[in-house]
């Protein structure tokens, strides 16, 4: 049986990254092939290293240059892209490459708190100062435009008088290590049925 084979790009501290790893490893149908950041202090490189995932640190020159991104998602043969706090846009050349290929987890519900320059305690930080009820992750398709993919699936959590920014991130975090990965399971799923 051939194996539906991702690719995970991610920046920052690498949770969302591991628990893809974890959630994919052994699966019978998907495979993590790659992990691609863009920051050598990636936290989820050394756990990738650990479990043979190939690895690759581009420069954000590279990764902007429309080139050397789709070269090597070409090279691994991947099928499907996760960005798991990937925080740099991906080059049209390689969305046009991926279309419906291409997944991406955003800190609020969308289309609320989007954009350029909306990513992790600045979104939190966002929510709080508008006072809003309710905030979650939105999981969507990438497109060419910042947080304008369709939506595959939004988690909400309440917003509570006594969140801060800090707090209402640890809220989005449960909810992003209890969602992701079967979301993009069953989206994958979706796709090759």
């Amino acid at each position: 049986m051939k194996h539906t084979r991702i690719a995970i790009l991610g920046s920052g501290t690498g949770s969302n990254a591991l628990a893809l790893m974890n959630h994919f490893d052994g699966h019978a149908t998907i495979q993590t092939t790659l992990l691609i950041s863009n920051k050598e202090t990636c936290g989820a490189l050394p756990a990738a290293n650990s479990k043979n995932i190939v690895t690759a640190v581009l420069t954000n020159a590279a990764i902007e240059d429309n080139q050397s991104l789709l070269k090597l998602l070409k090279q691994h043969a991947i099928d499907i892209v996760v960005l798991a706090g990937f925080l740099r846009k991906i080059p049209d050349a390689v969305v046009q490459a991926f279309p419906d290929r291409i997944i991406n987890i955003h800190p609020s519900i969308l289309p609320d708190f989007g954009g350029k320059g909306m990513y992790g305690a600045r979104v939190h930080q966002a929510v709080i100062e508008a006072h809003k009820k309710s905030s979650g992750i939105t999981i969507h398709v990438v497109n060419e435009h910042y947080d304008e993919g369709h939506y595959i699936a939004q988690f909400f959590v309440p917003v509570t008088a006594s969140d801060d920014a800090s707090s209402l991130e640890r809220k989005i975090r449960t909810l992003e290590q209890r969602y992701f990965p079967t979301v993009v399971e069953g989206y994958i799923n979706s796709l090759t049925d």
